[in-house]
């Protein structure tokens, strides 16, 4: 109950991204003191899946923890998974600021951050030294994305590197062609264009799941195609969704929606299409294979939801931000 005042009183009058950076100081410094050790343990239900050991089901999408700087501390939280990332070959600043915005009467995020990040070989080197510690961690998956200013055509060699980097110290391996916020790369998306890319990055895994990253705003015909390339290249699986660039049906004044600008929405009002995409990819994908399904689940109900309408984990991020640090534990609660 403290946290919704807390968000609505304080939080909510903080720049979206300054109040991102002081949130995550204090999951870090609520960590380091040991602070995160004295919640109580819930009982939730385990999933082992891709070969690994997975505590929930639920786990924290990428875009929240883009240089792998939190993840003890977001598993102690309650994430059983924490994606880091997006990461990308070369170290990128990221698009010019604004470039985060709430939506507080949506539950909802529009960002077009563009994928601000160290770059592989820095956060290869932090996820070495964090394996090496010994610590408790949750499942580590790394999301990877394109370097802006590598050129489309080019797009192989830059995941290829990125994979090569990271995939040593990754749990599983994200391939995201998916966000909007870097030009050209949703054209990624298409069949012909993703399945080299699919096929170096499987090269240079190190042996690890792999997994493709799509958007809600593909066609479901389209989204047919990535499940049957999915399958022939023998995929760990796809998560299913990225955020989308339709504005539809927000309760926030169109006028204000537009003076935030181009950006990925997600949150709450993603949740219809992001479930009718996971009753899609499911009904196309082998059984064996993976959906992890994100995109406006906010609540336990909705959780078991995604669950059985074929789900094998379920994320989540901008619930993060409207429902604060013990959220995790709650929609977890078996």
């Amino acid at each position: 109950m403290i946290y919704p005042i807390l968000f609505r009183l304080v939080l909510s009058k903080i720049d979206p991204e300054r109040a991102h950076h002081l949130g995550m100081f204090a999951i870090r410094a609520a960590s380091a003191l040991r602070l995160t050790k004295l919640l109580p343990k819930k009982k939730t239900k385990a999933v082992q899946i891709m070969g690994l050991h997975f505590d929930s089901p639920f786990g924290l999408a990428a875009g929240f923890d883009k240089n792998a700087i939190a993840i003890r501390a977001l598993g102690e939280l309650g994430f059983s998974h924490v994606e880091v990332g997006t990461v990308t070959a070369l170290p990128q600043s990221g698009n010019d600021a604004p470039r985060l915005f709430r939506l507080k009467k949506d539950r909802a995020l529009i960002n077009r951050m563009g994928f601000n990040n160290d770059g592989a070989e820095v956060i290869a080197q932090r996820l070495k030294n964090l394996r090496e510690s010994g610590q408790d961690l949750p499942v580590i998956g790394v999301n990877i994305g394109k370097s802006r200013v590598v050129e489309v055509a080019d797009a192989l060699q830059d995941y290829e590197s990125s994979a090569r980097l990271l995939s040593p110290y990754a749990d599983y391996i994200a391939v995201n062609v998916s966000s909007p916020n870097t030009p050209g790369l949703r054209s990624l998306q298409d069949v012909t264009s993703l399945r080299p890319i699919l096929k170096a990055v499987i090269a240079q895994s190190s042996g690890k799941p792999v997994l493709v990253k799509i958007a809600p705003d593909l066609a479901d015909e389209a989204i047919i195609e990535v499940a049957d390339l999915a399958k022939e290249l023998k995929l760990a699986g796809v998560i299913g969704t990225n955020t989308t660039i339709s504005r539809d049906k927000l309760l926030t004044s169109d006028s204000e929606v537009a003076a935030m600008g181009e950006g990925g929405l997600s949150g709450a009002p993603l949740e219809k299409r992001s479930f009718e995409v996971l009753k899609l990819l499911r009904q196309n994908l082998d059984s064996k294979q993976v959906v992890i399904s994100v995109g406006g689940v906010e609540t336990n109900a909705q959780l078991e939801q995604r669950l059985k309408a074929g789900a094998d984990l379920v994320q989540g991020y901008t619930g993060f931000v409207y429902f604060g640090p013990l959220w995790a534990r709650a929609i977890n609660r078996s």
